[in-house]
């Protein structure tokens, strides 16, 4: 018999007929009557009911019984669609036979009982599971089908960068070699330094830590793209909010300015959130209850609220002022700083209670490639850059408008001593038909602790990669 999914089985009114489903056993409860088997098979954060009598036959492990089937075994149950009598569910299932797919022993590592996150990513090929991890998976596979639509419906076009590359786009350094050399028979120079001739590319290449610099020439092209792939940081940080694998969001736009992209920004988050909010019902119930009761309130709030613009001088004043009312900060204030965690949640969650787009950075804390603001005082010159501060998250978009005039990009590069053997074809973008463009990059798992109140970004990516953390 053809398999129904739960999540189909549990909208069914087809009261009477015979129905096939499998999935792996929630709960298992017995009595000398009737035993009640909970079954989930992901489609939905719902277990449908398993009413069997103690009689039932089971097959498929030689010797099994019903007494056998405990949480985390997998069950193929044939039986009848009825009404349910219990409250909180529509339809159960009164099972005619169960086939046994697979036991589960007593040392099954998802027992249903409290355990801690830290334990769950400790067997993170089994949390999957979990009723709160299959939640998130869920609203993760419907945030990237959000993306995907929203850029198609507004005329964006899907482009591949890259994901090995010889350039550092965000000029930190912290990028993951690629090479197929020997390193146990390293050959280098009369200074030391590694000969790569021999190497697979001929030349160091590394994990990227951005598709932005390719973006930028497919948005020359075809006016308006955007990437959606992993990307790789290798910084040694342990924090909640950093991985050394992650997803990037990066629209890239020809003929956009400052306001135009504070605008794409605002309605693309607004977007997402709002397909959360059609979409992921159950999932976000769930969550609402057991992770963060306030976050369908917060989800709904950021919907509905225009997003604050906020010139970083103006940011700078406003925390500057809190600290002389007695505010206390663990990093100090002062104009030129990049602005830590704290204070983005303080702007965000406590001055202002609404997400933030901060703009108009100090020229030395972003990137070579962002656009200068005219007339600005010595030492005092700005670039026109962009973040989103959210609640709860700090920083969800980075972007900016793009230098786009030549002489003033090749003069920050050479600033900056980035080596020009690795920006040759990225400034001929300049050279040849130059245009006003910008673009942003959103990190997809920010968007999935914001949109699931989860805590930490470990629990928001099925396998998370760490500073000495690469299992499953």
């Amino acid at each position: 018999m053809k398999r129904t999914k739960i999540v189909d089985a549990l909208r069914s009114t087809a009261y009477g007929e015979q129905i096939c489903v499998k999935g792996w056993v929630r709960t298992h409860r017995s009595s000398k009557a009737v035993d009640f088997i909970a079954l989930n098979d992901g489609s939905t954060i719902k277990n449908i009911q398993i009413v069997a009598d103690p009689s039932c036959p089971v097959s498929g492990v030689p010797s099994a019984a019903l007494k056998d089937i405990t949480t985390g075994s997998c069950l193929c149950v044939v039986g009848t669609l009825v009404e349910s009598p219990a409250a909180g569910q529509a339809s159960e299932i009164q099972a005619q036979t169960i086939e046994l797919y697979g036991l589960c022993g007593s040392d099954y590592p998802m027992q249903k009982k409290g355990q801690s996150f830290e334990y769950m990513r400790e067997h993170a090929h089994m949390r999957l599971r979990t009723n709160t991890f299959g939640a998130v998976m869920r609203i993760r596979h419907n945030m990237a089908m959000a993306i995907h639509t929203y850029f198609h419906e507004h005329g964006f076009f899907y482009f591949h960068t890259p994901l090995i590359t010889a350039s550092d786009c965000e000029g930190a350094g912290q990028m993951f070699q690629v090479t197929t050399k020997n390193l146990y028979d390293l050959k280098k120079d009369e200074d030391g330094k590694i000969i790569y001739d021999d190497d697979f590319f001929g030349k160091q290449t590394s994990l990227t830590v951005s598709g932005q610099l390719e973006g930028e020439l497919g948005a020359t092209a075809l006016g308006a793209i955007y990437t959606f792939g992993p990307t790789f940081r290798a910084e040694n940080s342990n924090t909640p909010r950093h991985l050394a694998e992650f997803w990037m969001i990066e629209p890239e736009v020809a003929f956009i300015d400052l306001n135009d992209l504070m605008d794409l920004e605002e309605d693309f988050i607004k977007y997402c959130v709002q397909w959360a909010l059609d979409n992921c019902k159950d999932d976000l119930d769930f969550l609402n209850k057991m992770i963060d009761k306030t976050l369908l309130e917060r989800l709904a709030s950021v919907v509905k609220t225009d997003f604050v613009r906020l010139p970083y001088t103006e940011g700078i004043r406003i925390l500057e002022e809190a600290v002389a009312n007695g505010r206390k900060f663990e990093f100090p204030v002062s104009w030129g700083m990049d602005l830590a965690s704290e204070h983005e949640r303080y702007l965000v969650e406590e001055h202002f209670k609404k997400p933030v787009i901060m703009i108009n950075y100090p020229r030395d804390i972003k990137a070579f490639y962002m656009k200068q603001n005219e007339n600005e005082e010595a030492g005092r010159e700005t670039v026109q850059g962009t973040d989103v501060l959210f609640p709860s998250i700090g920083e969800i978009i980075g972007g900016s408008v793009r230098e786009e005039d030549y002489d003033k990009l090749m003069s920050e590069i050479k600033r900056r001593d980035i080596p020009m053997k690795d920006m040759w074809w990225y400034l001929d973008t300049r050279k040849y038909g130059t245009c006003p463009h910008g673009g942003f990059g959103l990190g997809f798992e920010r968007l999935i602790l914001f949109i699931t109140g989860m805590q930490n970004i470990r629990d928001v990516i099925p396998f998370p990669r760490t500073p000495k953390n690469a299992d499953f």
